[in-house]
């Protein structure tokens, strides 16, 4: 039984391959694509929160790849289809998740992706399958002094009843994502 983006039970691997298939030439949810990479529109809740990776040989690299193996969503105990995701304008994905007492489903789309000798990143959008409506960004930069960063900018509204009756609660939930998000890239930097 599915209610939108919501699930009494997780979908099987079958079905979310089926619904992120539905999800690909869908239109995004939101009309300010890009906007994370810029000023964060009006009308959203925002986020901005970073950490201090450190600094260090390959610190860059490492934290350029985690961004690439999707480290913090993984981190942050979601399931992605297709598992790995390309870093690419255009690739759809869903992210899977359970969040008590539902098992949600969220389908997102690369919207713009930075490769540059000391910036990497992505944001990604929300498509109709998403409880939000809004867009994530996830950027590692190295300054002069050789330090990196990681900072997620987001923007984001209820887009479905229920999480429009679950407004603080969602903003809960996204607070521990982000926080997860952020320290699961500080894991995958780490030297063994």
């Amino acid at each position: 039984m599915s209610h939108g983006p919501f699930w009494i039970r997780r979908p099987n691997p079958t079905r979310l391959a089926r619904l992120l298939d539905e999800q690909r030439s869908a239109s995004l949810s939101y009309p300010e694509a890009g906007a994370t990479a810029g000023e964060i529109p009006s009308g959203y809740h925002a986020v901005r929160e970073f950490r201090i990776l450190g600094r260090g040989e390959g610190l860059f690299e490492r934290a350029a790849e985690g961004i690439r193996a999707w480290a913090p969503q993984r981190a942050a105990g979601i399931d992605l289809v297709p598992t790995r995701p390309q870093v690419v304008e255009g690739e759809s994905l869903l992210l899977s998740f359970r969040s008590f007492p539902f098992h949600v489903t969220a389908a997102c789309r690369v919207v713009y992706v930075v490769d540059e000798p000391d910036r990497y990143g992505l944001g990604y959008g929300t498509l109709p399958l998403h409880p939000e409506s809004g867009e994530e960004a996830f950027i590692v930069e190295r300054d002069t002094a050789g330090e990196v960063r990681f900072t997620i900018t987001a923007f984001s509204r209820p887009q479905v009843l229920l999480s429009r009756l679950g407004a603080p609660v969602a903003r809960r939930v996204q607070a521990s994502v982000t926080r997860r998000y952020l320290e699961g890239l500080v894991e995958a930097v780490k030297l063994p």
